[in-house]
């Protein structure tokens, strides 16, 4: 009789793997000859089908997917059609999901087009105090934010709130921290308390009482028109909404929708020059924020205005100099991180070989110095011996002296 097919199953058995019933072919069963027949007979059929199948497979194209089936000397398992389909569709959709798409999808914009969180995660402590812990709510996602917060305000309350009036306040302080001391300089004195500006602590008059009052109804109804994160259908307000689309929904707070001199790209047209022109506004309000509150401390505790005997305010030449030396000094040294123990002051990178060219300089000025002064009294002692000049010119002031009284009698 004809043996059938090597690759055609004759028998089949029910699946070990639970995978569903598997094809299965026994060359023993086909077979009914003595051991050493069968054995050539399976050798030959073997060799002769992989003569035959290995040229036309030389150019039949390579599968992308392998089949999950098993193959060995006396069995051959047939591949269920499920999870053939499934090998396939796997690949290729995780292909997909590998490739960074360069456009928005959903409201989401790429990763390398917005900021992202963690980056203080490797972090254990606070850079802006680095003996406390960080705040798990500051990872640097926001600008200003180098993990101060000794109170854990951060972990209690709305941090979109909080950053809502830390940059108010800021913003505030800084026209403040210009228009307390040029109030002081340039207004009348019947606008201020005994030449400080009108305060609190220092007081105020009807008028200024007035002023203020205006002032601040004016800014409330701003603050009413503007706070509960109101602006994020405004242009700017999607800007920063795309931003800070892998930190939270609000954008970022502080967005009034104002640039009109078109400053907010000055640092960079994305969210990087952005961020880092919010990290400087954030950085100048906290310094007014500071510096308005010692004016007014200052002014309570001694009664004089903050202008007065302020080297700041008035010319002179002790703040140049001191300008000037401190850039000569940040020439050579400079200090170390903040965040790591202990705070050093090291040199520069060319801080070292500037301060050895400098005091190099400085030898050989001394040397020159020395030398030529040398020269100008040998010079001065001949002149002398032969003229007796310095008798002359020690007495030279006090007959200039005697001539000009001579001049008036009543001297």
């Amino acid at each position: 009789h004809t043996p059938p097919s090597p690759f055609t199953p004759t028998t089949r058995r029910k699946s070990t793997t639970g995978c569903g019933p598997t094809h299965t072919l026994n060359f023993f069963s086909i077979y009914k000859t003595t051991p050493h027949t069968k054995i050539h007979k399976m050798k030959f059929s073997a060799l002769f089908l992989a003569t035959l199948a290995t040229p036309s497979l030389a150019f039949a194209p390579s599968r992308t997917a392998s089949s999950p089936a098993v193959l060995s000397a006396a069995t051959l398992e047939a591949p269920d059609a499920d999870k053939i389909e499934a090998a396939a569709a796997a690949p290729a959709e995780e292909s997909q999901m590998n490739v960074e798409k360069d456009w928005e999808v959903n409201g989401f914009v790429k990763d390398s087009d917005r900021v992202m969180p963690g980056r203080y995660n490797d972090k254990a402590n606070s850079i802006a105090i680095p003996f406390l812990p960080r705040p798990t709510a500051l990872d640097g996602s926001h600008a200003g934010d180098y993990g101060f917060d000794p109170l854990g305000f951060s972990e209690k309350f709305d941090l979109y709130s909080m950053q809502e009036s830390e940059i108010r306040h800021a913003r505030l302080a800084m026209l403040a921290v210009v228009g307390w001391p040029m109030s002081e300089l340039l207004a009348p004195s019947w606008m201020l308390q005994d030449g400080c500006a009108p305060s609190v602590l220092n007081g105020v008059n009807p008028l200024s009482f007035v002023g203020i009052i205006g002032a601040l109804g004016a800014l409330g109804y701003f603050e009413i028109q503007t706070a509960l994160r109101s602006n994020e259908e405004t242009p700017m307000g999607k800007l920063h909404k795309n931003d800070m689309s892998a930190i939270w929904k609000y954008g970022v707070a502080g967005d009034y929708n104002w640039d009109p001199l078109n400053l907010y790209s000055s640092c960079g047209d994305d969210y990087k020059g952005r961020k880092g022109l919010r990290d400087v506004e954030v950085s100048h309000g906290r310094m007014a924020m500071l510096g308005i509150t010692y004016f007014a401390f200052w002014e309570a505790l001694t009664g004089h205005p903050i202008v007065e005997n302020n080297m700041l305010f008035h010319p002179n030449a002790l703040f140049p100099l001191l300008v000037g030396g401190y850039l000569a000094w940040s020439q050579i040294y400079e200090v170390g991180p903040l965040n790591e123990y202990p705070i050093e002051i090291r040199y520069t990178n060319e801080g070292e070989m500037k301060l050895n060219r400098l005091k190099k300089g400085l030898e050989e000025t001394m040397e020159q110095s020395s030398e030529s002064s040398a020269k100008v009294k040998a010079v001065l002692d001949d002149l002398d011996s032969k003229y007796d000049i310095y008798e002359k010119v020690g007495s030279a002031p006090k007959k200039l002296i005697d001539s000009v009284r001579s001049t008036y009698k009543y001297w």
